[in-house]
């Protein structure tokens, strides 16, 4: 050019920072014959962009003109380091405030977990837009304050998806999943954010044949799906244990080029795995190019889950070799490979090594597993020391390890202890009664089996039902003891008896089937 003026100046500067060319940038900035305030507020968004916050700050001192979106640059930058003190500083100075700048400090206030700050700063602002409300919804959401986030939505003058969304997540971390599919309807048009959110939500809340059913729509409508659907989409096979539908997913995976993300092919391991073809999470585990430490868990996990204890321990030392070192989950998960197999002594030389060797304090769940092997290995009273000398009081599921193994070895004095604190812990937990019960039933107790299922009328405590279920024809069909309620009843007991008439003539164990119950 034969000439520049500042506005072309400015617009290479930006141009360069904004592809990743920040040094040219500066070079630039330091040669111009003449600067405006657009000038330096670009080199303090370029610093922001790249993570250098401190010299942002240093552009801002040195300003010799400062306007509104010069003050509100720094304090998005301080805000996106998690500096909320020093945002909060510069804010109290600012000599002019705008909408943008009050909607920041909410979001920081929120993130840092201040709601009533945020709160506060919501109700004195002269002007709201919809991204002010939103931001307040959201932060009441992730701070696990629905009621609110509630109460906030109705006063919202004019909603939009973002807003919905953000609700929509509120609803599903609650529970409240008939509410968020309400909200998610009544979206007129809803982009990839909503959809992840009530597919997540459906996925998250143990319901994987809604999960599924909702993205197959957005699929139908022309909406491709990203990392977070697929996240989504993969949880939800493996709340179903469905190998189909995993097969599917990531036959999508492929198809749209999303083989290459870590978080995808995490997702994918455990899938698998829960599906029982830990093969296919090996090889998936294989296909990652550059496997993060989640990763390395995640496979180590897989293999533990199926009690194939020396692969879990090839893959934890795989992990070590190439440079990871393993942190509470990898250790947690080959503490349970050596519980599966009865690895006592190999069980409590990782135990040492992770405390000792790689300084990691044990958790509730470290101890579980290490008090269930040995358990189950009859060494009761070696788990009962150990509970007592852990830095913590036992919870339910340790005494319920003890309490397993107990009623296994016969041990009614240890059976009893358990179930005492397991109870003390959760009155209403019926399973505490019934193992007490069946283990004074197997002794010869009967005044004790009396008396404890007394108790148990007494606190109104319930045996809980269990159910199976079985996937036919892309449905999946729900048994529940007692239940009477599934369409094919009849037939499905009808084969019961056959089975049952066919096994007693060939001298098996007979099927008991009542035409009153479910099968």
């Amino acid at each position: 050019m034969p000439q520049r003026d500042v506005v072309t100046w400015n617009a290479l500067i930006t141009g360069y920072w904004k592809n990743g060319y920040f040094q040219e940038s500066k070079r630039l900035f330091e040669s111009m014959p003449l600067r405006n305030v657009v000038s330096w507020n670009s080199m303090i968004a370029g610093c922001v962009e790249n993570g250098m916050v401190d010299e942002a700050f240093d552009y801002f001192r040195a300003m010799p003109k400062r306007n509104i979106a010069s003050w509100n640059a720094m304090i998005s930058g301080f805000l996106k380091c998690d500096r909320l003190e020093e945002a909060s500083r510069l804010f109290e100075e600012m000599p002019c405030r705008n909408v943008v700048s009050y909607t920041a400090m909410i979001d920081g206030y929120a993130k840092r977990g201040e709601v009533e700050k945020a709160r506060a700063l919501f109700d004195v602002m002269p002007r709201k837009n919809a991204v002010s409300w939103t931001v307040l919804i959201s932060g009441y959401v992730e701070n696990g304050r629905f009621d609110e986030a509630r109460e906030l939505y109705k006063q919202m003058p004019e909603k939009n998806v973002v807003a919905v969304t953000a609700m929509i997540t509120g609803c599903c971390k609650e529970g409240k999943m008939e509410e968020a599919r309400d909200l998610f309807d009544e979206i007129q048009f809803k982009d990839d954010v909503c959809w992840n959110a009530m597919i997540t939500g459906y996925a998250q809340n143990g319901r994987g044949e809604e999960a599924l059913k909702l993205h197959s729509q957005k699929l139908k409508i022309g909406l491709h799906p990203d990392n977070w659907t697929l996240v989504s989409v993969l949880m939800a096979c493996s709340t179903l244990a469905s190998l189909k539908d995993g097969r599917q997913a990531h036959v999508l995976i492929i198809k749209h080029g999303l083989e290459s993300n870590v978080s995808i092919s995490n997702a994918l391991i455990t899938t698998y795995c829960r599906c029982g073809a830990i093969l296919d999470s090996e090889l998936a585990f294989k296909q990652i190019e550059s496997p993060d430490l989640v990763s390395w868990n995640t496979i180590v996990a897989a293999y533990a889950q199926h009690g194939l204890y020396e692969k879990a321990l090839a893959f934890f030392n795989q992990m070590r070799l190439s440079g990871f070192e393993p942190d509470g989950i990898t250790f947690l998960s080959v503490l349970s490979a050596c519980a599966r197999v009865g690895k006592v002594n190999e069980s409590m030389d990782l135990f040492d090594s992770m405390v000792n060797k790689y300084g990691i304090s044990p958790g509730s769940e470290h101890y579980a597993c290490l008090i269930d092997l040995l358990s189950r290995a009859g060494q009761l009273e070696k788990a009962c020391k150990m509970i007592q000398e852990m830095p913590f009081e036992a919870d339910f599921g340790i005494w319920g390890a003890l309490l397993a193994a107990s009623s296994v070895h016969s041990n009614v004095e240890i059976g009893e202890l358990a179930a005492k604190n397991m109870l003390d812990l959760d009155p209403l937990s019926s399973g505490p009664y019934v193992i007490l019960s069946n283990m004074y039933a197997a002794a010869g107790k009967w005044n004790d089996v009396a008396r404890v299922r007394s108790l148990m009328k007494e606190h109104g405590v319930k045996k809980q039902q269990a159910y199976s279920w079985i996937e036919i024809g892309n449905k999946v069909h729900n048994f529940v003891g007692g239940d009477i309620s599934h369409p094919d009843v009849d037939n499905i007991h009808l084969v019961l008896k056959k089975i049952s008439l066919h096994m007693a003539a060939n001298n098996f164990t007979d099927i008991s089937v009542s035409w009153s119950s479910s099968c």
